[in-house]
């Protein structure tokens, strides 16, 4: 059976789903189109993505503006940490995030819903991550917002000082001069 779990952020949830392990290794369901909907989760999904990242590599945090995405996050292989930032400002948690680990296998995923920016990062050597998208992806409407922003004030798990991060998220504007949702 699969389980949802609610998070400091309404909206964003843990999804569980069953691992079925024995002496081969294990099997899980990743998505289950009915199963989902029964409990409130998108029944289908427009766009899948795969990431592979090294260790304290930080891609984030991102969002679409104009065609906002929810996005069911898994990783596939290795351990990350995965944040959700309300970015609606009309939101009474405007501003919060949320962050936990996620590790490949245990057969935890988070859902982040549209409104909200998504971040993580990479903890293990490699990390191979599965995400799946309710919208297609729109450069024109693609955003980014600081993922070191002090009034976000992401506690983010680094370990060797400064994350890896790409041009993009190296330069995403702070909270304050970001295009955000009402």
């Amino acid at each position: 059976m699969i389980r949802i779990q609610e998070t400091a952020l309404p909206g964003v949830l843990f999804v569980t789903t069953p691992v079925h392990a024995d002496a081969r290794g294990f099997f899980l369901e990743l998505f289950h189109a009915e199963k989902f909907s029964q409990l409130g989760l998108p029944r289908s999904f427009a766009q899948s993505n795969h990431s592979r990242s090294s260790r304290g590599t930080l891609r984030g945090l991102h969002y679409q503006l104009h065609e906002p995405q929810g996005k069911l996050v898994r990783p596939i292989t290795g351990r990350i940490f995965d944040v959700a930032v309300d970015l609606r400002r009309s939101s009474d948690r405007f501003g919060e995030w949320m962050g936990a680990e996620l590790e490949a296998g245990d057969g935890r995923a988070l859902y982040v819903p549209p409104g909200f920016a998504h971040g993580f990062l990479v903890l293990s050597d490699v990390a191979d991550v599965w995400y799946q998208c309710t919208t297609c992806f729109d450069a024109a409407s693609d955003r980014a917002v600081a993922w070191n922003d002090p009034t976000i004030g992401i506690t983010w798990p680094l370990a060797d000082g400064a994350p890896l991060l790409s041009p993009k998220d190296a330069h995403a504007p702070p909270l304050s001069q970001a295009d955000l949702f009402e």
